[in-house]
């Protein structure tokens, strides 16, 4: 049986975040996701994780400005240098805050020389942390236009080329869904290199629950092939966090 994290990025955000922790754990969760945790001291987020006895599951290697900045540099050909100085930012965070799993983002970036940069970044990621859960999330063109990893087939090429039992899929359902329609199929031909899942639902990435997405299917195909990881629920409410929780107590 999965374990369910709360993004706090996405989740209760209608409170302030480090009061996030408590509320996620009296909704039924039991780990938490922060994207980019960094302008918090990671003492008090320990402290508010232990507090409400929740553990860090999954964070991202850090961007110079989400907000409208780039989405990584891993992919992108001459940045190099800002790819390593950020990752070891990361894992000086993820380290701490000890984090099962830290994503790291491809950037913007297309064609062979991309390619070629993403793997010897990978590698030396994977080199550079190696007690540390790395993952690839492809994300789809609608919603990043541009982004390198815009396939689940190509994420796991990289990760089978690079073959390091450090490095594994992000399983997004929702980016599965745009991306290749078929949640199932996906998830069948990339289980085997799957280290986390996130869900939520579509359209609007809202609640994991009525949409398009058949999650009581996707989730008896987890069930079959043994996944024993976390689940990520990364979506946005419809109205409060707490009034859209449903989908989680009847998991």
């Amino acid at each position: 049986m999965a374990r369910f994290a709360a993004n706090l990025t996405y989740l209760f955000t209608e409170l302030p975040m480090l009061q996030r922790f408590a509320a996620a754990r009296r909704a039924g969760f039991d780990g938490v996701e922060i994207l980019f945790p960094y302008d918090l001291p990671a003492k008090e987020l320990i402290a508010a994780a232990q507090e409400s006895s929740l553990r860090f599951v999954l964070m991202n290697t850090p961007p110079p400005n989400w907000a409208g900045g780039p989405r990584g540099f891993a992919a992108e050909p001459g940045n190099e240098t800002r790819f390593r100085s950020d990752f070891d930012r990361a894992l000086r965070y993820a380290e701490a805050l000890q984090v099962a799993h830290l994503h790291v983002m491809a950037g913007k970036a297309e064609g062979p020389k991309a390619r070629e940069t993403l793997l010897r970044n990978l590698e030396w990621a994977c080199a550079r942390a190696p007690e540390m859960s790395l993952t690839l999330e492809p994300m789809n063109s609608s919603d990043m236009p541009g982004y390198f990893l815009d396939s689940f087939d190509l994420a796991s090429e990289i990760i089978d080329e690079i073959d390091q039992p450090n490095l594994g899929l992000q399983f997004d359902v929702y980016q599965a869904h745009m991306i290749h329609g078929d949640v199932i199929h996906t998830w069948e031909r990339h289980a085997r290199n799957t280290h986390h899942i996130q869900i939520a639902g579509c359209p609007g990435r809202h609640e994991p629950r009525a949409g398009e997405i058949n999650y009581a299917g996707f989730f008896r195909a987890v069930d079959a092939a043994g996944f024993r990881g976390w689940v990520g629920a990364e979506y946005t409410p419809r109205t409060s966090t707490e009034a859209g929780l449903r989908w989680l107590r009847s998991a």
